[in-house]
């Protein structure tokens, strides 16, 4: 289909804005929800750098889909940006699944779409220590044949979570400086406010934001984006939830 030089210029000017942007205020992107011909274009401009746009009741959002993409962030920007000094790669890989898990906690483990209306620190630490439980119970031969098929280390973030000093969960101020895992989910916490993903409620609670929702619903659900890796770690609850109903099932017959 050809298309005029005026929508041509409107789609590019959109997709140049949210380039350097990462969203625009819907508001300020009427045409691509008005005009069918820009959308398209815009969506092809999109998808040629391995993106995909979302968008919530107040913002579009640009998202990369892919490691190939040029606006997916290197290892190395990351942990310069959102990390400590001394980070390293597996700093990352346990900070997704700390992600993982906190969407899990709004979610009930992703086995509803309707999310709480909130979640605790502590509940969140409590969840990652239930996780990391959960995971150890399988053998090391499993684990490591499930790192080649998803391309994530469960061993090393095993090892990683339990090395974290648990004693000091206690002390009053938590920072990147401790070596503990609540002040690992404050640096988590700290990444997802940045992303406008969260936010804050007080007395230490976190909200999910309409961006987060979109997000989750349209993603992170999806084996083709999570890779599996939200079944493998919640495999062993769905596996006791299934025992015991029909353990309840056999009590009542």
């Amino acid at each position: 289909m050809e298309y005029s030089e005026k929508k041509i210029l409107d789609a590019f000017t959109l997709y140049a804005r949210l380039a350097s942007r990462g969203e625009l205020l819907k508001l300020d992107a009427a045409a691509y929800f008005d005009d069918e011909d820009v959308r398209a274009l815009l969506e092809n401009y999109v998808k040629a750098v391995q993106c995909t746009l979302v968008s919530d009741s107040e913002y579009l959002y640009l998202l990369p889909v892919s490691l190939e993409s040029p606006f997916h962030i290197s290892n190395d920007t990351f942990k310069k940006k959102y990390l400590t000094a001394k980070s390293v790669n597996m700093d990352i890989y346990l900070m997704y699944m700390a992600v993982i898990v906190l969407f899990g906690c709004f979610y009930d483990s992703y086995q509803t779409m309707d999310p709480l209306e909130f979640v605790s620190m502590e509940r969140w630490l409590t969840s990652m220590d239930a996780r990391i439980e959960a995971l150890a119970q399988h053998s090391e031969e499993e684990l490591q044949a499930r790192e080649l098929e998803m391309n994530f280390n469960w061993l090393a973030i095993l090892r990683k979570w339990s090395d974290m000093d648990s004693l000091k969960e206690t002390v009053k101020k938590q920072d990147a400086r401790t070596n503990s895992r609540l002040s690992f989910l404050n640096m988590t916490r700290e990444f997802l406010l940045q992303q406008k993903l969260i936010r804050e409620l007080g007395n230490n609670e976190l909200a999910l934001t309409e961006k987060a929702r979109t997000i989750v619903s349209a993603y992170y659900m999806e084996t083709d984006y999570n890779r599996g890796i939200m079944d493998f770690m919640y495999a062993c609850d769905h596996q006791s939830k299934q025992e015991k109903e029909e353990q309840d099932h056999a009590i009542h017959q």
